[in-house]
């Protein structure tokens, strides 16, 4: 094996797509959610397919839990080569009816945590001068839109410390990419609560889990001499 491919927020879409990508590419999947029993069906999946899969429950919010985290990744996995930190917390309040808690919540969740997952991930690359962190942004991360002030306050302010980070480690030999995803996604969500969107994926107009994944994997192998910082994606009908 590799080494470890921690991706926190592996939900049954784009994170677990990740998971799947990186354990077919030889690395221990180490997908991480609040609740480690919820992702028992994608390890299975995972080693029906021959790959290797740790999952984890942890709260990402928590610095103790994610240092903890990684310790025990790199104690009894490996090193952690790769860690994409995809958590979404995409709700929308009428900027009138948003109360400090519901603010707080979506900012612990779309900011803070992406801090505490990246820190600890960066402080394991740096000494081997080597690893990836791959961070998903949504459309959020660079319009803010009616009813979406808490979820873009918090997508602007993970993608300027992803700004920050690509800037201060690259010359370490760790590569930072923000990902805009700048589309609704193939989800059971999108299937069940917006239906005239998902009427469109036989015409290509949803974004395939599997592409997404398929795009961090390049992103990874890119050689440092030629290195992504941020990239969006989108499906070809999509209007931007």
């Amino acid at each position: 094996m590799k080494g470890a491919a921690v991706v926190v927020g592996a939900g049954d879409a784009t994170g677990a797509a990740v998971a799947r990508r990186f354990a077919a590419g030889g690395y221990v999947a180490c997908p991480v959610r609040r609740r480690a029993e919820a992702l028992e069906p994608l390890r299975a999946e995972i080693e029906a397919a021959g790959g290797a899969c740790r999952p984890f429950g942890a709260d990402a919010r928590n610095e103790g839990a994610m240092a903890d985290l990684f310790e025990t990744v790199e104690r009894e996995v490996g090193p952690v080569e790769i860690c994409v930190f995809n958590i979404g917390a995409n709700a929308r309040f009428p900027f009138l009816e948003l109360e400090e808690r519901k603010f707080r919540k979506i900012w612990e969740m779309a900011a803070y945590a992406g801090y505490l997952v990246c820190r600890q991930a960066a402080l394991r690359m740096a000494p081997r001068g080597r690893g990836t962190i791959i961070l998903t942004g949504a459309s959020a991360s660079v319009k803010g839109y009616a009813h979406g002030a808490a979820f873009a306050s918090a997508k602007f302010a993970l993608r300027g410390m992803a700004q920050s980070m690509a800037r201060e480690l690259g010359p370490t030999g760790i590569h930072v990419a923000h990902v805009v995803i700048d589309g609704a996604i193939d989800t059971a969500f999108i299937r069940e609560m917006f239906p005239e969107r998902y009427a469109l994926k036989d015409q290509g107009g949803l974004l395939s889990p599997e592409d997404i994944a398929e795009t961090y994997w390049m992103l990874h192998n890119q050689p440092r001499t030629a290195w992504t910082h941020e990239m969006d994606l989108r499906p070809a009908i999509e209007s931007f």
